[in-house]
C-alpha cells in the first residue's frame, strides 16, 4: 500500500460518522439507547414465546 496523496480517498465515513455523532452526541445516544433496548425487547419476546 502506497500512501501517495494522489490516490488518497475521500474523508473516510467512518471518520464522517464519527465527526457527526461528536456533532450531534445526545441525538445520537438517545437514538443507539432506543436501538438497543428495542433489539433486548425482541430477542426477550423470542426466547419467552420459543421456550
Amino acid at each position: 500500500m502506497s500512501n501517495s496523496p494522489s490516490t488518497e480517498p475521500q474523508p473516510s465515513y467512518v471518520k464522517l460518522a464519527m465527526r457527526n455523532m461528536v456533532r450531534k452526541g445526545n441525538t445520537s445516544l438517545k437514538h443507539f439507547a432506543l436501538t438497543a433496548v428495542g433489539l433486548l425487547a425482541v430477542l426477550v419476546g423470542l426466547a419467552y414465546l420459543t421456550r
